[in-house]
């Protein structure tokens, strides 16, 4: 095959590939949402989307389908451009997605969120997935502070301190997005936002108040210092660690 990502395909290349054994499918959740002065909003869809094809090749015989360009964004609505779903609305989305892919042949369907808005939800249609489908195994990795840590322990390889990694917009993600839309990251316009704390209680102060909460140019963290070289070992380390995580997760698929 030329390509595993799904929506470069035609559908007898699909079929054909499910009957060669590429039985599992990667999904990548992104959003459209701001992502400070100097990050298009296309970021967490961008990131995600890479990621979900470099862990489908990990994987072996997977296949890639599209990624979800929208998500729970209501907590950036004060900045301009975000697009925002509601929780029920990409729960829908979701199961039609898992559905109409289980539909084509596939047994494992793996779910991997890029923004922090849409952990919850991707976690309840996991756990729900396997008995909706039996037989089908509905996976992926939907651990937000597990997601994060791994951003600061990335970063962290290269001397840059968890506050200045970030979770949003900070030395990692713009490390990432230099390394694969380089023309869209504009550097003059570095500047770092909220450099304090980032655990469970600040997570929960974002998504009851905002954004604006804690940071007034939509930026978490420090995006100084970030380059296409860090980045591009970010992505990798990162598609490393989704990777690995799939592969222990458990197998109970239900009854077939």
């Amino acid at each position: 095959m030329n390509t595993i990502r799904m929506e470069e395909m035609t559908w007898p290349d699909i079929r054909a590939a499910i009957g060669q054994g590429f039985t599992t499918v990667v999904v990548g959740i992104g959003s459209t949402e701001q992502h400070g002065p100097h990050l298009p909003t296309m970021t967490d869809t961008r990131i995600g989307d890479e990621l979900a094809h470099r862990v489908a090749l990990r994987l072996g015989h997977a296949l890639q389908a599209r990624t979800i360009p929208f998500g729970v964004s209501e907590h950036h609505l004060a900045f301009g451009g975000t697009i925002s779903i509601s929780p029920d609305t990409l729960r829908a989305i979701l199961r039609d997605y898992v559905s109409s892919l289980a539909c084509c042949g596939f047994k494992r369907i793996v779910l991997l969120p890029s923004h922090g808005g849409n952990f919850s939800t991707v976690q309840k249609v996991i756990t729900e997935g396997c008995t909706t489908h039996p037989g089908v195994l509905v996976t992926g990795y939907a651990d937000l502070l597990g997601f994060s840590g791994m951003s600061e322990t990335t970063s962290a390889r290269f001397g840059v301190s968890a506050e200045a990694s970030g979770a949003h917009a900070g030395e990692n993600e713009t490390a990432m997005m230099l390394a694969l839309e380089p023309a869209l990251v504009q550097r003059d316009r570095f500047a770092a936002g909220y450099l304090g704390p980032l655990g469970e209680e600040q997570v929960q102060i974002i998504f009851a108040r905002g954004m604006t909460a804690l940071t007034a140019n939509g930026v978490l963290g420090d995006p100084a210092g970030a380059s296409p070289e860090r980045g591009e070992t970010y992505l990798e380390l990162f598609a490393e660690f989704l990777a690995a995580k799939v592969e222990n997760a458990p197998v109970d698929a239900g009854p077939a």
